[in-house]
C-alpha cells in the first residue's frame, strides 16, 4: 500500500526561560502585559504532522509521501527530508508566504508561551489528493482547514481509505463538520481528551462513532491506547520508555506506526503496540524528528517490550 500524507509542515523554535514565568507575570497588570525574557537556551526543530509522520514512517520501512504547502524559507527542511530519503514531490511552495512556524517559550516550570505563524499551511486547499496514483491510504492530520476539508471529500470521492487525525485542528470544527468527517473516513484516531471533546460536539459515544468506521483508536498516553473495531474494545499496552524527554510530535510518530501496520495487513492487536512503540521511542529523544532505529532494531525492541515477535 502506498500512503499519502496530508498535514502540515512547519520550524518549531524551542527557547528555554530560566526562570518562572510567575516571578515576571504580575497577576494586576495583564492588562497591559510587556514583558521580555533572556533565553540563553535555544533550538530549532524540523516538525509539522506530515513531516512528522513522515519521518518516523520511514524509518520503519512504510510506504508515504507527505502532502503540503511549504513557504520561501523551506530550503533547510527540504535538505533534512533529501538526506533522509523522504520525497518531497507533493510538496508546493508558496514563494510569497513563510513556512509555518511555532515560537515555543518554556520556564523551569514546564509552563509555555507559544505564538504560531501558519503562513504556507494556509494554502493546503491549493493540493489535490490525486484519484489515480496508486495510493491506496490516506490521512487528513491537522493542517489549514480548508484544506482538511477537501482533502478528506478527495480521498472519500477517489474511494481511498483515510486516516481522519485531527489533533490540535479540532476546535476548528463544529459538530456537523465532524460528523461528516467521520461519515467520509475509515479510520479516526485522537487522544482521550480529543475524543470527549467530539462526543461533546457531536454527541456520539466511543462505540456509536466506531460502527460508522473500520476502527475508532483513542491514545491515553501512558496507560496505552484503546481501539474500537468490528464491535471489539482492544486494550493495547504503552511501551516503557527508558526515558522522558519530549512529548512533543509522539502523537504524529504513532500515527506513523499506524499507517505501517495497516500497510503490512497486521491485526488490530499488533497495530496497536507497533503504533505505541514507535510514539514511545520518540518520547526518548527532544524534538520531533530526532529519534533514529532500523526496521530491525524496532523488531527487537518490540519482542522485549510485548513478550511476542513482530508479525
Amino acid at each position: 500500500m502506498s500512503a499519502l500524507i496530508c498535514g502540515s509542515f512547519a520550524y518549531d523554535t524551542i527557547m528555554v526561560y530560566t526562570g518562572h514565568f510567575k516571578n515576571e507575570i504580575l497577576p494586576d497588570r495583564v492588562h497591559m502585559l510587556n514583558v521580555s525574557f533572556l533565553v540563553p537556551e535555544m533550538r530549532r526543530e524540523f516538525g509539522g504532522c506530515a513531516g512528522n509522520i513522515a519521518y518516523s514512517l520511514k524509518l520503519l520501512g512504510g510506504d508515504g509521501e507527505p502532502m503540503g504547502t511549504v513557504g520561501k524559507d523551506f530550503d533547510d527542511y527540504a535538505a533534512w527530508m533529501d538526506k533522509h530519503g523522504i520525497s518531497r514531490d507533493r510538496l508546493k511552495q508558496i514563494d510569497d508566504a513563510y513556512t509555518a512556524q511555532a515560537y515555543i517559550t518554556t520556564d523551569l516550570d514546564d509552563n509555555q508561551i507559544t505564538a504560531f505563524h501558519p503562513g504556507a499551511m494556509n494554502h493546503a486547499h491549493e493540493q489535490t489528493v490525486p484519484a489515480n496514483a496508486g495510493i491506496d491510504l490516506g490521512i487528513v492530520s491537522p493542517d489549514g482547514k480548508d484544506g482538511m476539508v477537501a482533502h478528506a471529500e478527495q480521498f472519500a470521492e477517489a474511494g481511498i481509505d483515510f486516516i481522519f487525525d485531527p489533533g490540535q485542528g479540532l476546535p476548528m470544527f463544529n459538530g456537523d463538520e465532524l460528523n461528516r468527517f467521520i461519515d467520509q473516513a475509515s479510520y479516526l484516531t485522537v487522544n482521550d481528551y480529543e475524543a470527549s471533546l467530539i462526543t461533546d460536539r457531536t454527541g456520539l459515544t466511543h462505540e456509536q462513532m466506531a460502527e460508522r468506521l473500520k476502527a475508532l483508536i483513542v491514545t491515553r498516553g501512558g496507560e496505552g491506547s484503546l481501539i474500537y473495531t468490528g464491535g471489539r474494545k482492544i486494550e493495547v499496552p504503552a511501551a516503557q520508555a527508558t526515558a522522558l524527554a519530549d512529548p512533543t510530535g509522539c502523537g504524529d510518530a504513532y500515527r506513523a506506526g499506524l499507517i505501517y501496520g495497516l500497510q503490512q495487513g497486521m491485526d488490530w492487536e499488533t497495530i496497536g503496540r507497533v503504533a505505541s512503540l514507535a510514539g514511545t521511542i520518540k518520547i526518548e529523544r527532544p524534538g520531533t524528528q530526532n529519534h533514529h532505529f532500523t526496521l530491525d532494531s524496532f523488531k527487537e525492541r518490540y519482542k522485549h517490550e510485548f513478550g511476542q515477535d513482530m508479525v
